[in-house]
Order: structure tokens, then C-alpha cells, then sequence
């Protein structure tokens, strides 16, 4: 989906792959993976030490934007396992994989 960053669709995603969340708190309270890592993106400088280097690593955003330019950051400093996974949350939530709130309501991408 964006050029020269890996990528992943939602069909070939497994389930005991590392997902890391960079959307914004309020969008991760709307609906998120059950056992995703939230890491919101402006804050992936300061906690790269907690992104594994040993495994594959999936991101996902809204729509694949902002995973993407992650995706390329990450690369850049060395953690070369980094995916983006296409169509962020939306194809997530479109595929009918799980999803859970952090505020009440239903899960949903906001």
C-alpha cells in the first residue's frame, strides 16, 4: 500500500503476532485488538526500547497512514521485523476480527 514499507494484508495477519497501536488514546478507547500494544506515534522515539527486535512486528493505525511512516522510522533505527499492516483498523474491524473498548460502548474505529 505505501511504497517501500512492508506490508502486511489482514488475511495473512497471525493471531500470535506482535501488534503495536500507534493511534491516539481516544481512538484506542473507541476500539482496539484485544492483544495489541498501544504505543501512540508521537511517543514511538522515546519507547523504542519496548519494541521487541526478536520477532515479527505488525503496526497498525486507522487506515495505514501513520503505521506506515512508523513502519519507516522503525526500519531506520535498526528494528528491521517491522510491518505495516494494510488498511489499519478499519479492514481490521471490516474483516470482523475482535475488537474491545476502553470507554463503555461498543468497540469501534474512530
Amino acid at each position: 500500500m505505501f511504497r517501500g514499507v512492508p506490508s502486511i494484508s489482514i488475511a495473512d495477519f497471525k493471531d500470535d503476532t506482535f501488534l503495536l497501536d500507534v493511534r491516539e488514546d481516544d481512538e484506542w478507547a473507541a476500539g482496539h485488538a484485544p492483544d495489541a500494544v498501544h504505543m501512540p506515534m508521537m511517543q514511538i522515539p522515546a519507547r523504542i526500547a519496548e519494541i521487541p527486535a526478536d520477532r515479527d512486528v505488525v503496526v497498525v493505525c486507522r487506515v495505514g497512514g501513520r503505521s506506515a511512516q512508523v513502519v519507516a522510522f522503525l526500519q531506520q533505527n535498526g528494528l528491521e521485523r517491522t510491518i505495516n499492516l494494510d488498511g489499519g483498523m478499519q479492514h481490521w474491524a471490516a474483516a470482523g476480527r475482535a475488537m474491545v473498548s476502553e470507554d463503555g460502548g461498543a468497540p469501534r474505529v474512530a
